[in-house]
C-alpha cells in the first residue's frame, strides 16, 4: 500500500519544491551588448559612477535644426554600416540599427553558437518603437496628396516589434519574440517576461534589454515635459543574453552578474509624488523579499531618475524609506543623458561595470515613469549566492 501526503503537509511540500526550482534567482547574465554615449560595451562605463559634476562623457550634439536649440547624445562611435554592414540598411529605422548592433554584441560575448536559435528568444523593452519613423509615416498621411500616399517601406519600421522581430531575422533566433512598451520602466518589464519564458521552459536563453532613438519631436517634447537640467536627452541600447538560473558557474568567467528579481508596479501620478514614492518603495521591499535578501545586505543602489525634473527627488524618497542613506548611489545620466526606454538597460550595464570585486554584493536598480509607473531590479555579482528566492 502506497502513502501520499495531504493536507498542510502536502501544501508545505510543494511550496518547498517551489522554492526549491526558484533558487539562485531569475537569470543568469551571461553577456552584455551595450551601446551608450560613452562608447560601445562596459569597459567605457567603467569609473564613470565616479562624482564629477558636469562631466558628460561625450558633448551633445545639434538635434534637428539650429533655429530650435535642441541637442542631445548619440551613441559614441557608432557606424551602423560598420556594424551590420551596408546591405538594407536604409530600410532599418535608428531603433532597429541600435537594437540589432547592440544584440550581435551580446550573442557574440555570451557565444553565440552555445545554445540552439530555436531556444533563443528575444524581448525588447522600448517607448513606441521607432519614433521617428512612427512620427514621418503619421506626418505623411496628413501631408502628402490623396490617396495618402506614404512611404510603403517605411511601414514595417512603424510596427513596434521591429526591433524585435528584425533582430531575430538577421541572428536567425526562432525562439520566443516580443516587446514591451514601458517607457523608463520598460526595461524592467524585459528582464521580467525573460525571466518567466526560462522559468516555464520555453527557451533555454533569452536575449533582453531596451532601446531609445532621439529625435527632434522627442526633445521638443521633454524641453516643454522636463528634462533636469545639465541632463541632456541620449540615445542608447542595452541588450543583455540571460540564461536560467544557475546554468552558469559562479566561477566562470562568462558569469557577469546574477538577477535574483524583478518587480513592476503602478500608481495614479495624479494622487501625486508621495503616493508615487510610496508605491515604489512597496515595489522595491517585494523585490527583496522575493530575492531573498534583507536591505542591509545590498551594498548599491542605482536609481535611474536623475534626468526627470523633481522625480530624482520621489525616487529617492522611496529609497531612504527602505535603505536609509547607507548604500552608495550610482547614477549614470548625468554622466551618458537620459535614454528613457533605454535608461534602466544601461543602468545594469553600469552596475555590471563597476562592481567593487566583492563576490557578495547586491545592487538594487529603480526607475519610475511620468504616469506614476515603477520598476525594480535585485542583481548581485558574479559568485555563489547563498540566498533564498521566495
Amino acid at each position: 500500500m502506497t502513502s501520499s501526503t495531504t493536507g498542510p503537509d502536502r501544501m508545505a511540500a510543494v511550496h518547498d519544491r517551489r522554492r526549491a526550482a526558484t533558487r539562485g534567482g531569475l537569470a543568469d547574465i551571461v553577456g552584455a551588448g551595450v551601446l551608450s554615449a560613452a562608447g560601445s560595451g562596459l569597459d567605457p562605463l567603467r569609473g564613470l559612477a565616479a562624482p564629477a559634476v558636469g562631466a558628460l562623457a561625450a558633448a551633445p550634439v545639434a538635434l534637428g535644426g539650429a533655429g530650435l536649440g535642441l541637442s542631445a547624445l548619440p551613441v559614441a562611435g557608432f557606424d551602423p554600416a560598420t556594424v551590420l554592414g551596408g546591405r538594407g540598411l536604409s530600410r532599418l529605422s535608428r531603433s532597429d540599427q541600435l537594437a540589432m548592433a547592440a544584440c550581435l554584441a551580446a550573442l557574440d560575448a555570451a557565444g553565440a553558437g552555445a545554445v540552439g536559435s530555436g531556444q533563443t528568444g528575444i524581448v525588447l523593452g522600448t517607448s513606441v518603437g521607432s519614433t521617428g519613423t512612427v512620427l514621418a509615416f503619421l506626418r505623411d498621411t496628413f501631408e502628402q496628396a490623396r490617396p495618402y500616399l506614404v512611404d510603403p517601406a517605411q511601414f514595417p519600421s512603424v510596427m513596434l516589434n521591429s526591433a524585435a522581430g528584425r533582430t531575430a531575422i538577421r541572428c536567425g533566433l526562432t525562439g520566443v519574440n516580443a516587446t514591451v512598451a514601458g517607457g523608463p520602466v520598460a526595461g524592467f518589464h524585459a528582464v521580467r517576461y525573460a525571466g518567466r519564458v526560462l522559468r516555464a521552459g520555453q527557451a533555454r536563453r533569452m536575449l533582453a534589454g531596451a532601446v531609445e532613438e532621439v529625435v527632434p519631436e522627442l526633445g521638443l517634447a521633454w524641453r516643454r515635459g522636463g528634462l533636469a537640467t545639465g541632463v541632456p536627452l541620449a540615445e542608447g541600447a542595452a541588450v543583455f543574453v540571460l540564461d536560467g538560473p544557475d546554468t552558469v558557474a559562479g566561477d566562470d568567467p562568462l558569469l557577469l552578474g546574477r538577477v535574483l528579481a524583478a518587480e513592476t508596479g503602478f500608481v495614479d501620478s495624479a494622487r501625486g509624488a508621495p503616493a508615487v514614492a510610496a508605491r515604489l518603495a512597496e515595489c522595491v521591499r517585494a523585490a527583496v523579499s522575493r530575492a531573498g535578501i534583507t536591505p542591509d545586505q545590498v551594498s548599491l543602489l542605482a536609481p535611474g531618475a536623475l534626468g526627470r525634473r523633481g522625480w530624482a527627488a520621489v525616487e529617492e524618497r522611496a529609497l531612504r524609506e527602505v535603505f536609509g542613506a547607507r548604500p552608495g548611489r550610482l547614477r549614470l545620466a548625468d554622466r551618458v543623458g537620459e535614454s528613457l526606454a533605454a535608461g534602466v538597460g544601461l543602468q545594469l550595464a553600469g552596475v555590471l561595470a563597476n562592481w567593487s570585486g566583492q563576490t557578495s554584493e547586491l545592487a538594487v536598480l529603480t526607475n519610475l515613469g511620468l504616469d506614476g509607473s515603477v520598476g525594480c531590479l535585485v542583481v548581485t555579482r558574479a559568485g555563489e549566492f547563498t540566498g533564498e528566492r521566495k
